[in-house]
This record gives structure tokens, sequence and C-alpha cells, in this order.
């Protein structure tokens, strides 16, 4: 019983800063116009970049930031700022053709901020210290496991709205990712001047 409740005390924390049901509409503007396949190979490299960064994380996160001399913060902001320039370019510079297929977003930005980002990060970091490397391992798979599983049905969200729908969701999703960016960099440097 100890061992279960221990799980989710570690996997609830990890699966809110992932957040992989606020990450679908970002998801779905950054992969309009996709085949299926390639949206298929796509969420395979994000999720496996999003764990590499994560075990990394795991295993040596505070030498890691101790080592280049880093913080949370320093994160959030550098985060904030590429999802701004990205949001922005959606926003300001798209057309149908904005993505080549031969153009990858899975490992920036989905991969990375977008499933693994500072919060998420700093989640791992904080399970880890409390209930050890085996149950964290645990539920970080299990939780990039439900983000694998979400982002391979989005299709079907896709359908519901129809094409034009996904590009007016996609702008809104566009807007809601620069307000995100601009949060994480407001965040981080109120936290850096306190």
């Amino acid at each position: 019983m100890k061992l279960l409740h221990n799980f989710l005390m570690a996997f609830i924390p990890v699966f809110v800063a992932i957040d992989v049901l606020g990450v679908i509409p970002v998801f779905m503007s950054l992969t309009q116009g996709m085949d299926t396949k390639s949206r298929k190979r796509l969420i395979v490299e994000a999720t496996m970049t999003a764990g590499a960064v994560a075990l990394v994380f795991l295993v040596a996160g505070k030498l890691l930031f101790s080592f280049l001399g880093i913080t949370e913060n320093d994160f959030r902001i550098g985060g904030g700022i590429v999802l701004l320039v990205l949001s922005v370019n959606d926003l300001l510079f798209a057309s149908d053709t904005r993505r080549d297929p031969g153009t990858s977003v899975g490992v920036v930005p989905i991969g990375i901020p977008l499933i693994m980002g500072p919060a998420a990060l700093t989640a791992i970091i904080i399970v880890v210290d409390s209930y050890g490397y085996w149950i964290s391992i645990l539920s970080l798979f299990i939780n990039l496991f439900i983000v694998w599983l979400v982002f391979r049905h989005s299709d079907f969200l896709m359908r519901l709205v129809g094409v034009g729908g996904s590009r007016a969701f996609g702008k809104v999703a566009s807007l809601f990712m620069a307000a995100i960016a601009v949060m994480m960099i407001r965040v981080g440097v109120q936290n850096v001047l306190k």
C-alpha cells in the first residue's frame, strides 16, 4: 500500500507538470498539414527526446545545474524566449506551407520545452529527492506513455474540428503559447529578482 501511495505521489506532480492535455492545441498547431506517417514519426521523436532529457535530469539534474551554474529560473526564462519566438513566428509569418516535410519540430519545441519544460524537469528532480530513482523512473515512463498515446490519437481531434477549425484553433493555440511564454519569462525574472 505504501509503494502505491509513493508511486502516486511521484506520478501526479510529473503528470501535472507535463500537462499533455494543455499541450494538445500547440501540438495540433505545430503539426498542421503533416501527413499521418510524418506525424507518427514526429510523435515518437518528441516523446523519446523528452524521455532522454528527463532521464538525464532524473539521474544528474542537480549536479548538472550546479556544474553549469544555472538555475530552474534560467531554464524557465530560456524556454520562455524560445516559445515566444516560435509563437510570434506562427502568428505573424505562418502560411499553409510554413512546415517543410523535412523540417522537424519533434525535438524543439514539442519534445523540449513543451513536453519536458522547466516545470517537468523541476518536478522530476523533486520527485527523485522524495521517492527515489525507481519510483521516479516508473512514473516518468508511464507519463511519457500517456503523452505518446494522447498525441497518437490527436488525429481524431483534427477530424472533429475540420481544416478551417484546425487553422483557427492553431492561431488561438499560438496566441496561448505566446502567453505561456511570457508567463514563463515573467516568473523566471521575478524569482531571479527575489
